[in-house]
């Protein structure tokens, strides 16, 4: 099809600021490597490399079978908004019903309606570096502008209270907190959301995302909520979960958002003229998957899981120029690699930045990551251990032969 001359000029100034995702970007670079015969290990994605138990996949079979096929209500269907609302109820300790929840395509488009229907040209969010970059491109699509907020290693990549403090302004609308983190495992501790919320209760303009998308994925200490911390901030706490990571159930697109009934049915208001309810078949399955059908499957990933960052993190943590963090959920290890800028490749070409270490890591030993510029602090990798234990071994076995083949610059020279 040819385009008429119009492009980009047609097109508006929030679409023009949009970019594709770089984690998929990387993922199709490491596809067209693949399909030209490369050896590839991909550790790009972010889903689950199983399979969705077959529990799960009944529940749908029979909602087909029993004719569920059509449109269902806009915020979700009733038994799966009240599924949630118990779950919730149980692990938050608050009152909830099915009136506090609305059901959608995905925790991406919670989170998109939530913006879409608070967010006022100019209007600041709050988001913690390293960050999924959703979160960023999310507020300015609607119009936002996002207030980036970089971590530090010293603090386990998480947002301190001091920070908080000093990054809100009166024209704050939310702050965005994402825990276990996406892409640096970290979790925050009972301590540290109480240090949070008292400065937001300093701050009652400020709304606040919560994102527990990777909540049953932990490893040492299970996740505490942040309304169970500070129940007082349930009144403008958006809460946003699915599916898509416990039940490795990506594809079947089923998120949910749990918050104040005035902003749930805002955004059932904007879901409705977006893309009205979500699957019928889809809810049917993740209701069965809370009502407890694949509970095995999700301490057994979790195990696997655990098992997985220990390969990546004891691996990496003694290769000169790298530093492997331990990831306390999620399945993203975040390798620190200011001891490769300034290294010299074989070719003689000079690392810069990690962006260079990716495309390094890709081109000698066919290892896909993703660069941390892409989540907003660098310089630093992400590395998927959502695949098998071999695959993994096999990884870190080639990123030990790709850092081994530069020369390393001088530590006063990398500082540099």
């Amino acid at each position: 099809m040819t385009a008429l001359n119009l492009f980009p000029d047609v097109l508006s100034r929030r679409a023009r600021g949009a970019e594709l995702s770089p984690i998929a970007a990387a993922g199709a670079r490491a596809a067209r490597l693949a399909a030209e015969g490369r050896s590839i290990l991909v550790l790009t994605s972010g889903e689950p490399d199983f399979d969705t138990p077959a529990a799960i996949k009944d529940a749908a079979v029979a909602a087909l079978e029993l004719g569920h096929t059509k449109y269902t209500p806009t915020a979700g269907t009733a038994a799966l908004r009240q599924a949630v609302a118990r779950g919730f109820g149980s692990r938050s300790g608050l009152a909830t019903d099915a009136s506090n929840v609305i059901i959608s395509n995905g925790g991406k488009q919670v989170i998109y309606l939530a913006l879409n229907a608070t967010l006022d040209e100019g209007d600041e969010v709050i988001v913690p570096a390293p960050y999924w970059p959703t979160f960023p491109d999310a507020v300015r699509i609607n119009g936002g502008q996002p207030v980036v907020v970089q971590t530090r290693a010293e603090d386990g990549f998480k947002l301190t209270a001091s920070a908080l403090r000093q990054a809100i302004t009166p024209r704050t609308k939310w702050l965005i907190l994402n825990s276990p983190g996406n892409p640096s495992g970290a979790v925050y501790s009972v301590d540290e959301l109480r240090a949070l919320a008292a400065v937001l209760r300093d701050a009652p303009h400020v709304l606040v995302l919560w994102d527990e998308m990777y909540e049953e994925i932990w490893f040492n200490q299970k996740p505490t909520p942040l309304l169970r911390v500070a129940p007082e901030l349930a009144g403008r706490t958006l809460v946003v979960n699915g599916v898509s990571k416990t039940y490795a159930m990506t594809g079947w697109r089923i998120g949910w958002g749990i918050g104040p009934q005035p902003l749930i049915q805002a955004l059932e208001a904007v879901q409705s003229q977006v893309s009205s309810g979500p699957s019928s078949l889809g809810q049917a399955a993740a209701l069965a998957a809370l009502e407890g059908v694949a509970d095995d499957f999700v301490q057994t990933a979790r195990l696997a899981y655990a098992r997985r960052a220990r390969r990546v993190v004891d691996g990496l943590r003694a290769v000169p120029g790298l530093q492997a963090y331990a990831p306390q959920g999620a399945f993203f290890a975040w390798i620190g690699v200011a001891g490769l800028i300034g290294a010299v490749r074989p070719d003689g070409r000079r690392i810069a930045h990690d962006g260079d270490v990716v495309d390094w890591l890709l081109e000698s030993e066919g290892v896909a990551v993703v660069r941390g510029a892409a989540y907003g602090l660098s310089p630093y990798l992400r590395l998927s251990f959502a695949a098998s234990d071999a695959h993994i071994d096999q990884a870190v076995d080639r990123i030990c032969r790709a850092v081994a083949a530069l020369a390393l610059a001088p530590a006063w020279e990398a500082a540099a």
